[in-house]
C-alpha cells in the first residue's frame, strides 16, 4: 500500500481516478491498475470497503460479505499501481487540456499514518467512549480508534470533538505517532479519467411519519438488522435494542422508503425484497422459534436464483402477507403494533410483534452535479444519455458512473458495473492517447 509522505507536492499524477472505495470502486480500482494504469483511488470514510464491509451475507448463495469485500480491498491496498487517499473529500475540478486537477481535501486524522502500526495500544487506554458510525450507533468505539476489525488501512484516528486531551493515548503510542497538531490539507491530484463510485444512503428510517421509527425503541431498518447479523456486529446476538431481549415475533415492512411518490422515492430500490428475504431466513436459523412475517405489496425477484430464493423462504415458514402497513404504534411494553391493510380483500388487521424491520430503499450519497458538471436525473442518480448501449458513460467526457451511483442495483451488479466503468475509462484513456505515467 502506497502512503503519499509529500502532501505539499505541488501536484500528483495520475492515469484515472476512482472516488468511492466501496465494492464497486475497489473493482474499477483494481481492474485499471491490472492494465497497468496508476490509479488514485479517494475515499471519504477513514477506511476502505464502503457499505458491503458492514452486510452480513449476500443473496441468493448466502456467501460471507466480508470474504468478498476483504479480499479485493486488500488487493487495492497493496496493489502497486493503486494509491490509497482514505479520509479524504473532493473539493474542485477543473480541466486542464484533456485531464483534470482535482482538489483533494485530506482530513486531520491526528495521527501519523506513516507511524502508526495498527496496535490498537492507545485505543485500549483511552477513556471515552463515543456511539459507533459502522454500527450504526448500536456499538460504541473509544475517541481514538481503529475503524473496524478489517479496516484498510489499519490506522487510528482520533475523533476530535470527544477527546479529552488527558494524553493517555500519546503516553501509550510505542511509535510516537498521536499528533494533535495536524491540520487539513489539500492535495492537487491530476488524472486522465475519473469515474464516480460514490454509492448510497438508505433511505431515512423516519421518511414514514406514519411508522413513528423515531420514537419507537423496537422499529429498526434493514441495515441495522445487517448489523445485528454479522459475525462483527455490535451485540454478537440479535436483540431488540429497546431493552435487549431476544424478540420472539419479527415483521418486516416492504417498501418503507421506496415507490412512494410522497416521500419523492416514486423508484423501486431493487434490493428490498431480495434482503428482507434473505434476513428473514438468516434470522430463522438465529432464532429458530421465532414467528416471521413480510408484509408487502409486491415481491420483486428480478435476478438468477432470486425467485427458488423466496420460494425456499416460504418452504422455511416465513409468512409473507400481502397489504399495505398504514401504521405502527406500540404497548405498554413497546411491542410494535401493526396495523394494516389485505390488498385482496381489503380487511384491516392490527398484528403485536417484537421488533418491526422497515425495509428502506436506496437514494444517491452524493450529487457530483456541482462539482462535475454532470447530469443528475429527478430522480438524484447520475443520469445516462444511452443507459442501454453505454451504462457508465455520462454526458461529460472522460467522467464515467458505476455501482449505485447511477442507479440502485445488487452487489453483483455493482461489481459488473465497476469493471464496465473501468474498461470505458481505459478505452477513454487510449483514445486521447494519455501515457501512462512512469
Amino acid at each position: 500500500m502506497e502512503i503519499i509522505e509529500d502532501m505539499s507536492a505541488a501536484s500528483l499524477h495520475f492515469d484515472a481516478m476512482v472516488i468511492g472505495a466501496g465494492i464497486t470502486g475497489l473493482q474499477a480500482a483494481i481492474d485499471l491498475g491490472d492494465q497497468g494504469y496508476k490509479v488514485a483511488l479517494v475515499e471519504k470514510e477513514a477506511s476502505i470497503g464502503g457499505k458491503m464491509i458492514m452486510l452480513s451475507k449476500v443473496f441468493p448463495t448466502l456467501d460471507c460479505c466480508s470474504c468478498i469485500t476483504t479480499p479485493r480491498m486488500a488487493t487495492a491496498a497493496h496493489h502497486k499501481y493503486v494509491t490509497l487517499f482514505t479520509y479524504c473529500e473532493v473539493g474542485s475540478v477543473e480541466r486542464n487540456g484533456p485531464r483534470f486537477v482535482v482538489d483533494v481535501h485530506k482530513k486531520p486524522r491526528y495521527v501519523d499514518e506513516n507511524a502508526c502500526t495498527g496496535c490498537r495500544e492507545c485505543e485500549y487506554v483511552c477513556p471515552i467512549d463515543v456511539p459507533d458510525a459502522f454500527d450504526l450507533n448500536m456499538g460504541a468505539h473509544r475517541a481514538v480508534y481503529v475503524p473496524f476489525s478489517t479496516a484498510m488501512p489499519q490506522k487510528a484516528l482520533i475523533d476530535i470533538d470527544n477527546c479529552l486531551f488527558c494524553g493517555k493515548c500519546e503516553k501509550a503510542c510505542p511509535a510516537n505517532a498521536i499528533d494533535f497538531t495536524q491540520q487539513e490539507e489539500t492535495l492537487h491530484v491530476e488524472a486522465g479519467t475519473i469515474i464516480l463510485a460514490t454509492g448510497y444512503e438508505t433511505t431515512p428510517r423516519n421518511a414514514k411519519k406514519e411508522y413513528h421509527a423515531d420514537t419507537l425503541l423496537n422499529v429498526v431498518d434493514g441495515l441495522q438488522v445487517e448489523r445485528m447479523l454479522a459475525p462483527t456486529g455490535p451485540f454478537g446476538h440479535v436483540l431488540r435494542p429497546g431493552d435487549g431481549k431476544q424478540p420472539d415475533s419479527i415483521a418486516y415492512v416492504q417498501c418503507a422508503g421506496s415507490r412512494d411518490l410522497s416521500l419523492g422515492v416514486e423508484y423501486c430500490s431493487r434490493v428490498c425484497c431480495m434482503y428482507a428475504i434473505k434476513q428473514a431466513m438468516l434470522l430463522a436459523g438465529t432464532l429458530p422459534m421465532a414467528d416471521i412475517t413480510i408484509y408487502y405489496m409486491d415481491i420483486r425477484t428480478f435476478g438468477k436464483g432470486y425467485e427458488q430464493f423466496y420460494q425456499n423462504s416460504r418452504a422455511m415458514g416465513i409468512e409473507f402477507i400481502k397489504g399495505k402497513v398504514a401504521r405502527i404504534t406500540e404497548d405498554e411494553n413497546h411491542n410494535p403494533i401493526v396495523r394494516v391493510e389485505l390488498v385482496d380483500d381489503g380487511r384491516i388487521l392490527e398484528r403485536t410483534h417484537d421488533m418491526v424491520v422497515l425495509s428502506v430503499g436506496l437514494q444517491p450519497a452524493w450529487n457530483p452535479q456541482p462539482t462535475f458538471q454532470v447530469s443528475v436525473g429527478k430522480d438524484g442518480f447520475v443520469h445516462l444519455p444511452s443507459p442501454n448501449l453505454f451504462p457508465c458513460v455520462t454526458d461529460q467526457p472522460g467522467i464515467f458512473v458505476a455501482g449505485v451511483a447511477g442507479g440502485p442495483m445488487d452487489i453483483v451488479d455493482s461489481i459488473v458495473s465497476g469493471s464496465a466503468a473501468s474498461a470505458e475509462a481505459a478505452a477513454y484513456l487510449q483514445s486521447l492517447r494519455v501515457p501512462q505515467t512512469e
